[in-house]
């Protein structure tokens, strides 16, 4: 069996998707005491300040308000890297910043665009050794993007890391 990952990774930090679900669903994660490793938000600007109070808005307004136990300790665990996806510095920056953590689950909610960016980054960091990753489903504009990009995961991920899920809008 595998290590349990060490870290929660999620690319697109300020997005809609984060907004709407990401954050409600790591405060429940939180509260039902499944959570307990640092989360990482990555976006392109902004601040660890920024980010926080953007999950506090995202829990208010989609996740059922905040909850006095589960919220600050959401907090204590949120970080925050900021950087252009393609810039090489915000993958070191990231691969700095789960410490000694076991190696992260990485979920990518982002634009569908970004996917080929973001795992050729964490290829040239070692950012995806013995790492998770997690896509959303269908990914790319059409037919020939999506085999591009199931082309080169298996170049950066084992098989059985690679998690496809099926959106739940």
């Amino acid at each position: 069996s595998r290590v349990r990952s060490g870290a929660l990774v999620f690319y697109g930090a300020t997005g809609d998707l984060a907004f709407k679900k990401i954050f409600p669903a790591l405060q429940r994660m939180v509260k039902a005491g499944v959570l307990d490793a640092p989360v990482i938000g990555v976006a392109r600007g902004g601040s660890l300040e920024e980010l926080q109070a953007r999950a506090r808005d995202s829990i208010e307004q989609h996740g059922g308000g905040v909850d006095p136990e589960a919220f600050p300790k959401l907090m204590r665990l949120l970080r925050y890297v900021g950087g252009e996806y393609g810039t090489p510095a915000t993958f070191d920056t990231l691969r700095r910043e789960p410490g000694d953590a076991a190696p992260p689950l990485h979920y990518m909610a982002t634009p569908q665009a970004l996917f080929e960016v973001v795992i050729a980054q964490l290829g040239r960091t070692g950012g995806d050794t013995n790492a998770r990753l997690v896509l959303e489903t269908p990914f790319g504009p059409d037919l020939a993007s999506a085999r591009r990009i199931n082309a080169i995961l298996p170049e950066f991920f084992d098989h059985e890391a690679i998690f496809r899920i099926h959106p739940y809008h």
